[in-house]
């Protein structure tokens, strides 16, 4: 696994998050969840997060854990009585641009495509099932938010045609870095565990995924941009 150096990619269209489209509510003692319309809109106020953190307008946060539809601010400093109250009133009232597409580094994921649902993905895009490892190396992918098991990231890229459900029978045992498939994204496994989605391939050396050797521990951290390169059996 490798990264480059690439201009914008083509990322989803403008979205933009307007007061009263945010629902701020408290989550225990120091934290607050951000509720967004969709994953758009999480990723977009998500990365508005990191900017003001960035440029020092945010009160002191410990973590800001973006998810399918929300972000969470947890271990919020309280800099007096209703601070807490007051932030929420103050991130429920900002107007939010679209995530920027800035020139940055791209982790590769080398691919087997032989996974053992490429059929059924096949069938489902309309393809044959040679032309499933094109279309899925083709696309632009970008790390939503991670969670399932350490290292897991949720991938988003895909145009909405080429969604998938997930299986009917989830199966008992995943095995290490399989590259698999469902509804809007596109994960690989970092570990062996049980999965429902569907299987189309697996990465050669699944180990850099997840390190806790390493700092910071998980490769695809959200908001990295990821791209999926197709190679034999035998690399």
């Amino acid at each position: 696994m490798s990264a480059r150096e690439v201009g914008p990619g083509p990322g989803p269209g403008p979205v933009r998050v307007l007061p009263g489209e945010a629902r701020v509510l408290p989550a225990g003692p120091h934290a607050l969840l951000v509720e967004l319309a969709d994953g758009e809109h999480a990723e977009a106020f998500h990365a508005e997060l990191l900017r003001r953190r960035e440029r020092g307008e945010l009160p002191a946060v410990r973590e800001i854990v973006p998810a399918a539809r929300t972000v969470l601010l947890d271990g919020i400093a309280e800099s007096g009585p209703g601070a807490r109250a007051r932030f929420a009133r103050d991130l429920a009232s900002w107007r939010v641009g679209p995530p920027r597409r800035e020139d940055h580094n791209v982790v590769e994921i080398p691919v087997v495509y032989d996974g053992p649902d490429l059929d059924e993905v096949a069938a489902l895009w309309g393809v044959e099932a040679g032309e499933v490892a094109a279309l899925h190396s083709r696309t632009a992918f970008r790390v939503a938010f991670c969670g399932f098991a350490p290292g897991f990231g949720y991938l988003t890229g895909l145009p909405e045609r080429l969604h998938v459900p997930r299986r009917t029978t989830p199966r008992t045992r995943v095995p290490a870095g399989a590259v698999a498939l469902a509804g809007p994204y596109t994960g690989v496994y970092p570990r062996a565990s049980p999965g429902g989605w569907q299987l189309i391939g697996r990465v050669p050396d699944p180990g850099a995924l997840w390190d806790p050797g390493r700092e910071p521990a998980a490769l695809l951290a959200p908001g990295t941009s990821v791209g999926f390169v197709a190679v034999g059996a035998g690399t």
